[in-house]
């Protein structure tokens, strides 16, 4: 639960407090309720929501009236929504609003307050086919509140999917100007006028405009994208906003990663431009329809998303208000380590004693690495939903827990809710993904230990050469500088210098005549692999496709033995990759992917998407004595966003005796 604390800094000077004066003891949560709104109040931080929508309409903390942008109609400042399809529409939009209120629980020490939404088949095609309660809970002494939502499919109900689901915070623009998400990805940011014409162009999609005319003159001449503020899931704790004056700070933390979808590495959006912050649960970015739920012939689903906790800190002396960041992640913290929290009143939010836990110990296999079983050091170990091996990452209608194991390949996994489930994993520095077929099964307060396990990496053969490095990532590869004319300046000499806007214009500017080429034991893949395989822009703008070329030497060729090459993909976009082995003009190709991936990671600076793997099977006839050259064509050609981006490459020799 969130504690309140005095923030020590600046060599012990008191620079920023988070909730009361320490000689006024927190008082007691109250509650009002009125015909139109709720009122709940502990002291320090004052609530609002409409009665009976459930919209947060105010927030009142540290002497300001309300943080929530007041500009804006009611039902556009804190709120839960959902994007949803059925049969016979597409990409609904729903700002849930509740129909019923009713107070779940109230002492002195926490407000539970619940909005509901329940469905009927009168209601089929008008809204999404779910009964939506909605809570919030402020707790004494606490200057936040925290919110979580429990969906509910009926059996024999209509079919529908799940575009995104999230909660909403809009902020006052007039206060609200500087934003953070990491140590080193924050700034201040454009107005939301800043993005209406006159003050901006709009570039290659509507999210991405150049400012122009921006109210802040400093800005001028940059680029604002949300998408440039993305952030994988595992390191999606806590963004947020600061005032400078009154120095307050305003932040989303959250403190599981349970209730996402898509595992560790799924992406999703953070704070924007607005200034927005956004709890993400589910949504397609970065996956497409993959990561859409699809719940079909009258399915039962239930799901608790949250709680998230909204965090407000203040400074004290008016000294260096950044140092709210350092506090909000100091408040982070305590929030992860309160989790599973102990005051939700829902049945469908299990405590910590009705959970168990899993332990184990991952070893990694591969004889032409190491005639021992390696340890996987700093493996992703996680429990899903049973199914395929790597069907965790497409995985969106369960519950999802993951830890990452220790340099010697042991893990733990806690707090994990009751259920069955398949333990999965992958192991950075191997291709391929680790199953255990064992379906496991949590009870409450049980520990289970599945003892050592085995990965057995895929390998057939010993390396001849390989290019990158298996991350599930192309961060490694070469990343050019952006176009001088559409730069954000957060992003100049920083190690995400892959999320400025246009980076995939520049592949045909460092290779105006001719595709890549690249030469095994001359070229370097951070210098002349470029991060991304994009088509390529005609003079009647209409694409081309470009053809990679991987030049490598063989001593000899084994005859009537198959050789191996591995191609593991971060990222897809409407592509198809086609392999050819010393021939570019065979017409059908020695292995297509066929047509793949919906991540939209180029156009939306993310140096990843979904995880690929593609294992060729390479008969030596294909191959010759001498020079050899794999041609690599992205051949689908409709836009400048269809491409790849690779994770790694391997070949391998035919396998050895011993």
């Amino acid at each position: 639960m969130a504690s309140k604390r005095m923030l020590k800094c600046c060599k012990g000077v008191l620079s920023c407090c988070s909730g009361p004066p320490p000689d006024m003891a927190p008082i007691g949560v109250r509650i009002k309720v009125l015909d139109r709104y709720v009122v709940i109040d502990n002291g320090i931080i004052q609530l609002t929501l409409s009665n009976p929508d459930g919209i947060v309409t105010g927030i009142q903390y540290n002497g300001v009236d309300n943080l929530m942008e007041i500009l804006n109609k009611e039902d556009n400042r804190g709120y839960w929504d959902i994007v949803w399809n059925d049969q016979g529409h597409s990409g609904v939009f729903d700002v849930i609003k509740g129909t019923y209120f009713s107070i779940v629980a109230q002492d002195d020490d926490h407000v539970e307050v619940s909005f509901t939404r329940m469905w009927d088949p009168s209601l089929q095609g008008k809204l999404v086919p779910l009964n939506i309660d909605k809570r919030f809970i402020v707790v004494r002494g606490s200057s936040g509140f925290y919110t979580y939502g429990i969906y509910e499919h009926l059996e024999g109900w209509p079919d529908f999917s799940i575009g995104e689901t999230r909660v909403a915070f809009k902020l006052r623009k007039d206060k609200f100007q500087y934003m953070a998400m990491a140590d080193n990805r924050q700034r201040v940011m454009p107005m939301p006028d800043d993005r209406l014409p006159g003050r901006c162009q709009q570039l290659a999609y509507p999210e991405a405009v150049l400012l122009t005319n921006p109210i802040n003159p400093y800005l001028r001449g940059e680029v604002d994208d949300k998408y440039q503020y993305s952030c994988d899931d595992k390191d999606n704790k806590v963004h947020g906003w600061i005032s400078f004056d009154p120095p307050i700070g305003f932040w989303q933390i959250t403190p599981s990663d349970e209730f996402r979808t898509g595992g560790p590495l799924k992406q999703n959006l953070t704070s924007h431009v607005g200034p927005t912050t956004l709890a993400m649960f589910m949504s397609a970015h970065y996956a497409g329809d993959d990561l859409s739920p699809k719940f079909i012939n009258g399915e039962y689903w239930k799901k608790v998303f949250g709680p998230v906790f909204m965090y407000c800190n203040s400074s004290c002396d008016g000294s260096d208000p950044t140092l709210l960041w350092e506090d909000a992640k100091v408040q982070t913290v305590i929030e992860m380590e309160s989790w599973p929290y102990s005051f939700p009143a829902s049945k469908d939010f299990e405590k910590s004693w009705q959970r168990g836990s899993v332990s184990g110990c991952l070893l990694v296999q591969d004889r032409y690495v190491n005639d021992m079983d390696i340890p996987a050091s700093q493996a992703y170990v996680g429990l899903a939903l049973p199914g395929e091996t790597g069907s965790w990452q497409r995985e969106c209608k369960g519950y999802q827990f993951w830890s990452q194991a220790d340099e010697f390949g042991n893990f733990y996994i806690s707090n994990v809710r009751t259920g069955s489930y398949n333990l999965y994993a992958w192991v950075p520095g191997f291709i391929g993904d680790y199953k255990l077929e064992t379906t496991i099964t949590i009870s409450s307060g049980e520990d289970v230990n599945v003892g050592d396990l085995v990965f057995k990496a895929p390998r057939d053969g010993p390396t001849l050469w390989d290019i990158g490095i298996p991350d599930r990532s192309a961060a490694e590869f070469y990343i050019p500088d952006p176009n001088p004319n559409y730069v954000n300046r957060l992003y100049i000499n920083h190690p995400d210098k892959f999320r400025q806007y246009g980076l995939w214009e520049r592949y045909a500017e460092i290779y105006p005549d001719s595709d890549l080429i690249y030469t095994i034991g001359e070229s370097d893949y951070s210098r002349d692999w470029f991060f991304a395989h994009v088509t390529r822009k005609n003079d009647d703008n209409s694409y081309k496709a470009a053809t990679w070329q991987i030049k490598f030497q063989l001593d000899t060729v084994s005859q009537d033995a198959t050789y191996k090459l591995r191609v593991a993909l971060a990222a897809a976009a409407l592509s198809e990759l086609q392999v050819r082995f010393n021939d570019a003009t065979l017409n059908r190709p020695h292995f297509t992917t066929g047509l793949i991936g919906r991540d939209n990671a180029i156009a939306r600076h993310g140096i990843h998407g979904l995880y690929w793997l593609y294992n060729i099977d390479v008969q030596s006839g294909w191959l010759v004595q001498g020079e050899n050259i794999i041609y690599l064509t992205q051949n689908r050609t409709a836009s400048p966003f269809q491409g790849i981006m690779y994770d790694y490459i391997r070949m391998e020799g035919p396998p050895t005796s011993g």
